[in-house]
Parts: structure tokens; C-alpha cells; sequence
């Protein structure tokens, strides 16, 4: 084994866990219940759950890899100002999670497929607000330039996974909806918020490939 897979952060360690999960059926759901068990706010929804997916890249930088981390832009409707994972709704034109991950990373911000290698994915997770979100696993190369969309992304930036990855860095928190308490993950960085679903899903991807 060479110096670079040894190590604990890297991208090819980061490739090894991936590939070495622990297999799971479509019906195995993660998500903002499981911090919330029985909270009224899950059983409010009308219809069902929405289908989307997003691009968790993981950048080569050695044996120090980074996670790509999006700022959404302040005029957008919905989770206006929140950091999060490039990605959205599956289109009735997507073939796959991983071809709409790919497609919404391209339009938020430029990055381009051909520097991203699809390398799994993670049990979809449900959020609050009623998606079913795909997360694909995947390497970045470096070389990529990205273009920001700044109708939906004010900012990218990248967040080491070695500070993802440790526990010491997921803070519980909450906040309150209509007098209903409701309970969720943050990990600040560098002047970032990082909470919510987006939080979720890191903690989710701690639990299944790095505790």
C-alpha cells in the first residue's frame, strides 16, 4: 500500500471506505427523524416525498482532502443564505442519482464531470421538508475552475474532511417551529454555518465510514 492510500484523509483512503460500507437496501432511509423520532412536523407533509440528490465531492489534495461545500444565494426562495451540498431535484431526464448529482453540480457551480469520479453512494436521507435526497460519493481532481451560478450559489468553498470527520466538530443544537422544538447537527467553519440536512448528511457519512 502506497504512503498516500495509508493516510487517514486522503482521497483514496476516503475511495477505500467507500467502497468498503456496509451494504444497504432502498428501503434503509436516514434523515432528519432520526434525531427527531415522532416529531409532529415529520407526519405535516401533503404528498409524497420529492426525489433529489447531491454530489458529495471529495477533492484530491493529498494526503489532506477537502469537501466542497456550497453558500446558496441569498434571493433564492427556500433555504435562502444555507451552506449545502451542490445538487436538487431528479429530472424526469435524469438515467440515474448520480447523473442528476453531476448535472446540478455543473449548473450551480461549473463543476465540470470529467473531473469527478461517481464512486458510490449513501442510503438516501429524508429531510424535514419532505425530500428524499440521493447523496453520491464521489473524487474530484484538482484542475477544475469552477463558474458560479449567482442565481442559485453566492459562494463555494472547501472544509477538510479530517474536520468533517471528527466528532468532536458536530455540535447538537435546535430551534423552535410553531412551539415544536426540533433538533439537528452543526459544524461551523471559517465563518460558515454548516447545519441542518447538509450537517445530516456528513454526520451520516461519519457514522457509515469513518466511526
Amino acid at each position: 500500500m502506497d504512503q498516500k492510500a495509508a493516510t487517514p484523509f486522503s482521497a483514496e483512503d476516503f475511495r477505500a471506505r467507500a467502497a468498503r460500507q456496509q451494504a444497504f437496501d432502498t428501503s434503509e432511509l436516514y434523515g432528519d427523524h432520526r434525531f427527531n423520532p415522532g416529531h409532529p412536523r415529520l407526519y405535516l407533509r401533503d404528498g409524497p416525498l420529492v426525489d433529489a440528490a447531491v454530489l458529495i465531492p471529495v477533492i484530491d489534495r493529498g494526503a489532506d482532502a477537502t469537501l466542497l461545500l456550497t453558500k446558496r444565494a441569498e434571493t433564492l426562495r427556500s433555504h435562502t443564505g444555507q451552506v449545502a451540498f451542490p445538487g436538487g431535484r431528479i429530472d424526469a431526464t435524469d438515467v440515474s442519482p448520480a447523473a442528476a448529482a453531476l448535472r446540478e453540480a455543473d449548473e450551480e457551480v461549473g463543476l465540470e464531470s470529467g473531473f469527478v469520479d461517481v464512486i458510490g453512494r449513501m442510503p438516501d436521507y429524508v429531510s424535514g421538508t419532505g425530500y428524499r435526497i440521493a447523496p453520491v460519493l464521489s473524487v474530484v481532481r484538482p484542475g477544475f475552475h469552477l463558474h458560479l451560478n449567482p442565481d442559485e450559489v453566492d459562494t463555494a468553498f472547501e472544509v477538510p474532511l479530517s474536520f468533517l470527520m471528527n466528532p468532536a466538530n458536530h455540535r447538537r443544537d435546535s430551534r423552535f417551529w410553531n412551539d415544536l422544538e426540533w433538533f439537528f447537527y452543526e459544524m461551523p467553519y471559517g465563518g460558515n454555518r454548516i447545519w441542518g440536512v447538509t450537517a445530516g448528511i456528513i454526520r451520516t457519512l461519519y457514522e457509515r465510514l469513518y466511526a
